[in-house]
């Protein structure tokens, strides 16, 4: 999917020369469009051997039956070994006792900060806790008209449930308990939500945010790795007056885990290649190389001690935060609980409804899809 299925293909090359008789045939779709086709190749058991997941899709597909059960072949394969992985990245391989991927890249949420302006603001260095990140927040958004503090994606649905989870709040998906109602959960909406009704964030999506972040209207965002090569490539003029910092902490400083997994589809006819396939794009060197091919980050936590991710200060604060994260919640109704909290925290946002009121009945819609 997206960028890196179209750099794969002649990436690929290194593998079929390694394993004579094996050949990689990529077919690069776009991310909004991957869901709904690699539901239809299920339907159809037309999939492919090899399938990229995004975490948060993994046990909606595994739920299904499409997903091969990787248990048997883990010894043979020492790169598919979980303690090679990030404990965010575990809890996506696995599914009702199943292995039914491998993580192939990771990505994570950090802060992107100026640091010329917090340091007019009178910070010097990033926000540490929940207290300052508001503290810093309001001062910038202080400056004038125009000016917000932090932008936060709306349309990012994993937003809410990182501040949730630095307020301490887990789900007991064993119980079928989301949790929903928990004080945790709810003062972690709440503060989320105050940024829009206090002005500090824009509640409208406005400029592009590397315009914004270059002009200094929004000097502070959340987001993953991706916009390291963007930033220098829109705005190089910036350079060495921004930098990324972990999550602020409030109970922890917990972000998610992302990225994607690489899994064999049930249906598959080449199960052996497909494996050997996996296991190359798992290796540490072969990962390292990907990084340089495509700036997605390694899953492989041996990677990490590598000089070029150790001297960089970018990748050095990614693989921080990567130590303390957490996936989407892992059942298969995630997307559409997701989309839901969204549209309970817009009512409140931008339609001044009651927050109590709408995170009651979003508990309730939540709690009636995963007993459906």
């Amino acid at each position: 999917m997206g960028e890196e299925g179209k750099k794969l293909k002649e990436f690929s090359k290194d593998f079929e020369e390694k394993n004579e008789g094996l050949t990689v045939d990529v077919q690069a779709i776009p991310w909004d469009t991957a869901h709904d086709k690699l539901l239809t190749a299920v339907a159809s058991g037309n999939g492919p051997d090899v399938v990229q997941l995004g975490t948060t899709w993994v046990p909606e597909f595994a739920e299904a039956g499409a997903l091969l059960d990787l248990s048997e072949y883990m010894e043979d394969y020492p790169n598919f070994a979980k303690e090679n992985y990030f404990d965010g990245s575990v809890t996506t391989m696995e599914h009702d006792d199943q292995v039914v991927g491998i993580p192939w890249y990771a990505d994570t949420r950090v802060i992107y900060y100026r640091k010329d302006i917090l340091k007019e603001a009178g910070y010097e260095e990033a926000p540490k806790t929940w207290d300052e990140l508001k503290d810093a927040a309001q001062t910038l958004a202080d400056r004038g008209e125009d000016s917000y503090g932090l932008d936060i994606d709306r349309n990012d649905q994993i937003t809410p449930f990182i501040f949730a989870w630095q307020n301490g709040y887990e789900a007991n998906l064993e119980e079928g308990d989301l949790n929903f109602d928990s004080p945790e959960f709810k003062e972690a909406i709440k503060y989320y939500t105050s940024y829009f009704e206090e002005g500090i964030s824009q509640k409208q999506e406005g400029k592009d945010i590397v315009e914004a972040f270059k002009d200094g209207s929004k000097p502070m965002f959340f987001s993953g790795p991706w916009m390291i090569n963007i930033i220098n490539d829109q705005a190089p003029d910036l350079e060495g007056k921004w930098s990324t910092a972990v999550m602020p902490t409030k109970e922890t400083n917990t972000s998610s885990m992302g990225g994607a997994n690489l899994s064999i589809f049930e249906s598959s006819d080449n199960v052996e290649g497909a494996l050997k396939f996996i296991s190359y794009m798992t290796d540490v060197d072969t990962q390292l190389s990907w990084l340089e091919e495509s700036n997605t980050l390694p899953s492989r936590t041996e990677a990490w001690e590598d000089p070029v991710m150790q001297e960089n200060p970018m990748y050095a604060i990614f693989g921080e935060q990567l130590e303390n994260t957490k996936p989407g919640l892992q059942t298969e109704q995630f997307e559409r609980i997701a989309q839901e909290l969204l549209a309970h925290i817009e009512r409140i946002t931008v339609g001044g409804a009651d927050v109590e009121k709408e995170l009651e009945e979003f508990n309730q819609e939540a709690q009636s899809l995963i007993e459906e």
